[in-house]
């Protein structure tokens, strides 16, 4: 005979996540927020993953198999029922989850803006003739290249702490890092922000998203759902469905931002060649007042509208 539970003894939630100290933080975020939003009756357990992606610290995804590299493991767990929710960096998430697997919430959207780290200049202009920029996001080499033809880019993997050590020993003169990462971890002070209108970001850079399967139970669901931002959510609909029809993985420059303009959203997208030396964009609006299908739509007026002016000229390999 199952013994019973005490009314006061929390039920156990396996949280899935990766292991890297910025997933981890993420991860703890989400576990204190699911205690808060259920009154302590659920507590998460917070269960790693070493996912392929990041066993590549010297290659591009792109040369591995794209960005589902960083979920793979995690998708795999969920979907055995290992654990129950699985929380992820929503721009390393493929467009499309796998079958049976659901988000249940996009809490509030950290700084989308990427963040420019030097020992030796303080922005992309200042850098000297020829400098070495470290990288391995095709748009952050791209739109770097667009401003400055003349860098040399050298491939950067790994997590935050990785890059940074790598910058110190002088593998490159600069990098790029996400000041969302970088705020989460205590590190923002280390970089200069630039603004998202000189550097569109990654579609929903700077989101969390939480996932579970699509059978979870609706205690679990209702919980889950008090996490979620409208904000995050929209912004999360409209970047994504962009990067959905452009079938935007790893393999192209892509970047999209959703942006307030008070009575509208308006979201930017753009699409550039590998070199920088090309580049296409679109804008939409859509009412404040927009439902999520409507945001979605926006994403796909916006990708198309890309598509159009580019007239078949697209490179064949899309996104951060």
């Amino acid at each position: 005979m199952t013994e019973k539970k005490s009314a006061s003894t929390p039920r156990s939630i396996r949280l899935g996540t990766r292991g890297s100290p910025l997933a981890l933080a993420q991860a703890h975020q989400i576990a204190a927020s699911l205690r808060a939003a259920s009154g302590g009756a659920m507590e998460a357990e917070v269960v790693t993953f070493t996912t392929t992606g990041d066993k590549l610290t010297s290659e591009r995804l792109i040369n591995s198999g794209g960005k589902g590299l960083f979920t793979r493991e995690l998708d795999e767990s969920l979907s055995a029922g290992d654990i129950d929710i699985a929380v992820h960096s929503l721009k390393d998430v493929p467009s499309l989850l796998p079958e049976g697997q659901v988000f249940v919430a996009f809490p509030e959207r950290e700084d989308p803006r990427d963040g420019f780290v030097s020992h030796s200049a303080k922005s992309l202009r200042e850098l000297p003739q020829g400098a070495r920029l470290g990288t391995a996001s095709l748009r952050r080499e791209a739109q770097a290249l667009a401003l400055r033809p003349d860098l040399q880019v050298v491939t950067f993997r790994g997590n935050v702490q990785t890059r940074m050590r790598k910058l110190e020993e002088g593998q490159a003169d600069a990098t790029f890092l996400a000041m969302a990462g970088l705020r989460r971890l205590g590190y923002d002070h280390m970089a200069t922000p630039i603004p998202v209108t000189d550097m569109l970001p990654a579609a929903a850079q700077g989101i969390i998203g939480v996932v579970c399967r699509d059978d979870a139970d609706e205690e679990l669901r209702a919980v889950l759902a008090k996490l979620n931002v409208a904000v995050s959510e929209a912004a999360a609909t409209a970047e994504r469905t962009f990067l959905a029809v452009l079938d935007g993985s790893c393999r192209t420059p892509i970047a999209a931002h959703l942006f307030d303009d008070g009575a509208h959203w308006r979201l930017d997208g753009e699409v550039l060649s590998p070199k920088g030396d090309q580049r296409w964009t679109a804008t939409g609006k859509a009412s404040k007042s927009a439902t999520m299908a409507q945001l979605a739509e926006l994403g796909r007026t916006v990708a198309h509208g890309i598509l159009e002016s580019a007239e078949g000229k697209l490179p064949a390999f899309g996104a951060e």
